[in-house]
């Protein structure tokens, strides 16, 4: 099944992924007309940004090396982990996955469970959102997956029931950190870790 998905993502094709929160529409995030098919598939506006999700930290700083400095002490803080991480991107990379905000990408490091973890290893770059309609639930188990989507996509990894609840998002590209949705885990206590962290 993995290879089948690998080999679908290497076709720019989409592919429903169980993740360490809720089920996720990917594809490679190495190409623009995969992610302007995925937005499609979701309906999703072209101006909202997407996630650039990576197998690990090491991986992460290769595919955006401005994340240096300040912004790699965030990272390390909390990655890998139930956190969405919204930082600075100077050089303006990947457009495609930025909506309007070219300044700014959203990056994701998550635990995920296995073989979607292997799947992220051999593909190195995936953007993922939410497996539903833009607007809908956020789906924990496949049969939550609205049935239009399950039809489109590629493949489709069953991973069983996930904790259904999508990763918190946080805004670091500012002069003071913000929540800008609360979710698997408290963005408060990630702001402090990432405040004891800078300190140090």
């Amino acid at each position: 099944m993995i290879d089948e998905a690998l080999d679908a993502i290497q076709r720019r094709k989409a592919v429903i992924l169980p993740t360490d929160t809720v089920y996720g529409l990917v594809t490679t995030a190495l190409h623009a007309d995969a992610v302007r098919n995925l937005y499609a598939l979701k309906g999703r506006a072209a101006m909202q940004p997407t996630a650039l999700l990576a197998p690990d930290v090491e991986m992460l700083f290769e595919l955006v090396p401005e994340l240096r400095g300040r912004a790699g002490v965030i990272v390390r803080a909390l990655l890998p982990g139930p956190y969405t991480l919204v930082l600075p991107n100077p050089a303006r990379r990947y457009s495609w996955l930025t909506g309007s905000s070219y300044d700014t990408i959203g990056v994701r490091v998550p635990d995920l469970p296995e073989p979607s973890a292997e799947l992220l290893r051999r593909a190195s770059a995936l953007a993922a959102t939410s497996a539903n309609k833009a607007g809908g639930a956020d789906p924990s188990r496949v049969e939550e997956v609205p049935e239009e989507l399950r039809e489109a996509v590629a493949v489709v990894v069953d991973g069983g029931d996930l904790p259904g609840v999508p990763s918190t998002v946080l805004d670091f590209s500012g002069r003071e950190p913000r929540v800008l949705r609360e979710g698997a885990a408290s963005g408060a206590d990630a702001i402090d870790r990432t405040q004891s962290a800078l300190a140090r």
